[in-house]
């Protein structure tokens, strides 16, 4: 169980009146450096990269952008739990405050009924291997064969690949098709293959949760079909809990079972998939469906 409990995320930008936009990104090497979970470091440079390019957030009076605004969520053990909003809601934050890439200003993050958010060092490090994320821009690396970016969590972790390392790493690209693709580049690759790794290497280290944000937004519907097919089927032969970043109310409808709406920083509507879809209370919800007038 994830429960996240009044959580705030601000940051500080030169002062600036509330009606100016600006552009904010995460410290890229901050990113890097604290991604105790070996699979991360070069994700989360991508993706923090990406998101300094091009987020543009409101500043208040006082020169701080909130991000999020007490954010109240449960996630139960298992669970597959879409977080869908706009750009610029507040998604990637708020699933970066579950594995500690962002602390959060005030509130708690809780996990199987422990605080993490006052974690450090070690105790730090092996949370986040339990906590695995797959990425939009797939983060692998360029220099290195399918099998041994699946291999890296093992050589991050311990600094070396055993025998036993690589035959466990063969048997998840096995289990994701791609056995074939072993001694392959990822320049080699499409895009549904490429996300495909990064699933793989994820599941190396056995997590209990995977964090997928926007992990099929670069993708051609085909491949989208795909890899939410395999999510799927992950979750329900080993239980992983499935926490789905995305903008596309078509993936939370194909894969979740419980969906928060964010808006502005904010949940806006929370609860079942299908109870949302049948009947949208919020605004923000509407317009995700398709169901605004616009010639109200």
């Amino acid at each position: 169980m994830i429960s996240i409990k009044h959580v705030y995320k601000s940051f500080a930008t030169p002062k600036a009146s509330g009606k100016t936009r600006r552009k904010v990104g995460t410290d890229v090497s901050y990113a890097a450096s604290v991604s105790g979970n070996p699979a991360l470091g070069a994700a989360a440079v991508v993706q923090a990269a990406d998101e300094a390019a091009e987020a543009l957030v409101p500043v208040d009076s006082d020169g701080l952008v909130h991000a999020l605004s007490d954010i109240n969520i449960d996630i139960a053990g298992g669970d597959v739990f879409g977080i869908i909003g706009m750009s610029g809601a507040g998604k990637s934050t708020l699933v970066r405050t579950i594995n500690l890439l962002e602390r959060p200003t005030s509130g708690t993050i809780e996990v199987d009924g422990r605080d993490v958010t006052a974690l450090s060092g070690e105790e730090l490090r092996a949370y986040r291997r339990r906590v695995a994320m797959i990425f939009q821009n797939f983060g692998l690396l360029a220099q290195k064969t399918v099998l041994d970016n699946v291999c890296f969590p093992f050589l991050a972790a311990s600094g070396k690949v055993t025998a036993e390392n690589r035959a466990r790493a063969l048997e998840l690209l096995d289990r994701v098709g791609l056995a074939e693709k072993a001694q392959s580049y990822p320049s080699q690759l499409s895009g549904g293959q490429k996300q495909r790794v990064a699933i793989a290497r994820a599941l190396a280290c056995e997590p209990e949760v995977i964090l997928c944000d926007e992990a099929t937004s670069a993708l051609d519907p085909k491949s989208t079909n795909t890899i939410l097919k395999l999510l799927r089927d992950i979750n329900r032969e080993t239980g992983v809990t499935l926490v789905v970043i995305t903008h596309s109310m078509d993936v939370v409808e194909k894969i979740c079972n419980n969906v928060a709406v964010l808006e502005h920083g904010r949940v806006v509507e929370q609860g079942s998939v299908a109870k949302v879809f049948a009947d949208p209370q919020a605004e923000a919800t509407r317009v995700l469906l398709g169901k605004v007038d616009w010639d109200a």
